[in-house]
């Protein structure tokens, strides 16, 4: 199954946002629940969503 999983698994605050996928606790703990098509729905929008997250925060973990 693909995931964008980093195995960063920091909350940014802010956002509510995972900042290694940048998906939503709820998208994380349900992802293998998830069908194709709804997975890659998300990882469709994850580039957009990393901008959500302050860019100091996100060198933190890269």
């Amino acid at each position: 199954m693909r995931t964008p999983c980093i195995k960063v698994c920091v909350v940014d605050g802010e956002s509510g946002l995972c900042m290694g996928c940048y998906r939503q606790l709820n998208e994380v703990a349900g992802w293998a629940r998830l069908s194709d098509a709804e997975r890659d729905a998300i990882m469709a929008e994850l580039p957009e969503r990393k901008r959500r997250i302050r860019p100091e925060k996100l060198a933190m973990f890269r």
